[in-house]
């Protein structure tokens, strides 16, 4: 991929956002705004844990941080040091959005705590990401994506789906809770359009996937008293799962009366066309697990080629199961320049996964690979100070 080529300004040009975070749901949430066009800054204080891992070259330039640190320009300051400190206000006095996901204890003890940041940049978005919320008795409990996964019912949801009580094999709190630090510090900037002042924003993890998760498990406790238990029927039926095909793993998955009658005469079983089980307009009150359990008998009658094709005829929900390790090949993928190649200046070949929506007038790009801790130091100062 040619960086140069795609240098072009997104929806957020003009905007500066101050990268004060670790791990991955601020620098996630930070290189999203990068991708849009917004000026990123990485404020480096100390040993960064998505800088910690394996690495080919230099270290620090980790997988994560290739993954999370694009589109950003990072400056090394140490935090501890009165002069580097003021050196981060004077910065960030320059920016419209502040991330972080430091301690509240520990930002007020730098001088980084919203009311001071906002007594030197009143219109600026500080958006504080944590693990629970800053009023409970859980606010100063140290927060991991396993930890907020059962803090927020997703571990409850897994064990009654599979009998087991397992996290999701994804960073799945922290990629959630980054997607919301995004959409709420664009609703504040948007708000600050109008009113002209900036506000703090706090995004407690077990709360954003509490609710993410509740969309549809809450299920039957939306009425008080409950008109049922919680949980989505579908999603925690036995067998719930991707079936094999002649030749490999594929998620098909009818849900119309006309899409199981379809599923089943292509797969050489009239006896199903008319069962009474799929000839009823309310496919949802019918019994699930024995038609899930029909769907994983069948599959195999086709390859997952030929199922493609006959999901496609008939609009029958189908999709075959991509293995990560053949990502890079699968046509969907490389069509949509959703994982290429690149030449990092630092770290030579590496894989960059590619912006997942489009826009007409202002698309994403991505400009500048991840840098090297510090790298940009001397370049963001010396604009600060031409800039005065």
């Amino acid at each position: 991929m040619d960086i140069a080529a795609r240098n072009a300004a997104g929806p957020l040009d003009g905007v500066r956002v101050i990268d004060l975070s670790t791990v991955v749901m601020g620098p996630y949430a930070a290189q999203i705004l990068g991708d849009l066009g917004a000026d990123v800054i990485k404020i480096e204080s100390q040993a960064d844990s998505v800088r910690v891992g394996p690495y080919r070259h230099t270290p620090g330039m980790t997988p994560l941080t290739l993954s999370v640190n694009r589109n950003k320009r990072s400056v090394a300051l140490n935090l501890k040091r009165e002069d580097d400190r003021e050196r981060a206000l004077e910065l960030i006095e320059t920016a419209d959005v502040l991330i972080t996901n430091v301690r509240p204890g520990a930002l007020a003890r730098l001088g980084l705590d919203y009311e001071r940041v906002a007594a030197r940049n009143p219109r600026i978005v500080y958006a504080h990401g944590q693990g629970f919320r800053s009023d409970s008795d859980r606010a100063g409990n140290a927060a991991y994506d396993e930890t907020v996964q059962a803090a927020s019912g997703l571990v409850d949801i897994t064990n009654r789906a599979l009998g087991t009580p397992a996290y999701i094999p994804t960073i799945l709190a922290d990629k959630v809770a980054a997607l919301t630090i995004v959409y709420s510090a664009l609703a504040a900037l948007v708000h600050r359009e109008h009113a002209g002042t900036g506000q703090y924003i706090e995004i407690p993890m077990a709360d954003t996937l509490l609710a993410f998760n509740l969309v549809e498990h809450l299920s039957g406790h939306a009425f008080e008293p409950p008109a049922g238990p919680t949980g989505f029927p579908l999603s925690l039926t036995e067998g719930h799962r991707a079936v094999s095909t002649k030749d490999g793993l594929a998620c098909v998955m009818p849900y119309t009366s006309r899409n199981f009658r379809d599923f089943f005469a292509a797969a050489g079983r009239p006896d199903l066309v008319e069962d009474p089980r799929v000839t009823g307009d309310a496919i949802r009150d019918v019994d699930v697990p024995s038609l899930v359990a029909l769907i994983e008998e069948c599959a195999p009658a086709l390859t997952t080629e030929e199922w493609e094709g006959v999901c496609a005829e008939h609009s029958i929900p189908m999709a075959p199961v991509l293995e990560l390790d053949r990502a890079g090949e699968d046509p969907y993928v490389r069509e949509g320049h959703l994982l290429e190649v690149v030449d990092h200046p630092s770290e030579g070949a590496t894989r960059s996964i590619g912006i997942p929506v489009r826009f007409s007038v202002t698309p994403g790009s991505v400009r500048r690979l991840a840098p090297l801790p510090g790298e940009h130091t001397d370049e963001v100062f010396q604009e600060l100070a031409e800039s005065h």
